[in-house]
């Protein structure tokens, strides 16, 4: 087996059970659901647009920290609380997404998340070749 990289970084929020914040295997990086929570202090922001920059910030600090980031993620999922914030979280989604190569997507509306949260977000990247 290859070697595998268990990833850990305070550049997004810690795990909260027993996960790892993301796996790095065979030059992918596989990301845990990442939630809108400020990592230093865990509080969460109010509100649909900032829950989603929180989240996305968060998700791009766990794809940098993997040695991956926002522009060679292969897919992402999103789990919204409520498909009616689809256009706005996609608008925040839109600003790290952005360029000719995008992801393909899932979106998936919930019926609860951690944290009673609003959005989750997980991700598959490449690894980036050093050099």
């Amino acid at each position: 087996m290859s070697s595998v990289n268990v990833i850990k970084t305070d550049r997004a929020p810690a795990a909260i059970g027993p996960y790892s914040q993301a796996i790095a295997l065979n030059g992918m990086v596989y990301t845990s659901g990442v939630i809108p929570a400020v990592p230093e202090t865990m509080e969460i922001p109010e509100g649909v647009e900032a829950q989603a920059v929180q989240a996305l910030t968060n998700l791009k600090g766990l794809l940098e920290a993997s040695g991956s980031g926002t522009d060679v993620v292969v897919k992402t999922t999103v789990f919204i609380k409520n498909m009616d914030d689809f256009g706005a979280i996609n608008a925040i989604y839109e600003r790290f997404f952005n360029g000719s190569f995008l992801p393909a997507r899932s979106c998936v509306e919930v019926a609860r998340l951690p944290k009673d949260v609003l959005l989750e977000i997980e991700a598959i990247g490449l690894v980036k070749e050093k050099g």
